[in-house]
């Protein structure tokens, strides 16, 4: 065997990452929007190939910002690594939370004082349309 396994290997610590305004996963800000992302989101891709909607990334909400409504065609999953984010329905997730939504779930989340999230999704996602609902 000739590779070494670092060559196989991504290693972020979540203090030194490297965070942009690019979002990995490539989702309109909102149905119709040019831009990707949400105004006030950085992201560090780890893994997220948006070809496959599979894959991971560290995402930080800067206080009083957070998603753009959106569908899970897979599971995202995520863990709060710090702050707190507050779902569509009032549930309010914190730090050490580990957080799985099923496919076809629909929801929007606010950081009132700033988060920082890793996200593992499986099977992608999709911007609601204007007007679309989500999940209470």
């Amino acid at each position: 065997m000739s590779e070494s396994l670092a060559s196989y290997r991504t290693v972020v610590n979540v203090e030194t990452a490297t965070f942009g305004t690019a979002p990995p996963h490539r989702m309109p800000r909102a149905a119709g929007a040019d831009a990707a992302g949400c105004p006030g989101a950085t992201y560090c891709n780890i893994s997220y190939d948006a070809e496959a909607g599979e894959g991971c990334y560290l995402v930080r909400f800067a206080p009083g910002t957070g998603s753009t409504p959106h569908e899970h065609i897979g599971h995202e999953e995520f863990l709060v690594l710090d702050g707190t984010l507050t779902d569509c329905d009032g549930t309010v997730y914190r730090r050490n939370d580990f957080v799985s939504l099923k496919p076809g779930s629909k929801h929007v989340s606010v950081s009132d004082e700033g988060a920082t999230l890793a996200v593992f999704i499986r099977g992608g996602f999709r911007a609601l349309d204007e007007g679309e609902e989500v999940h209470r």
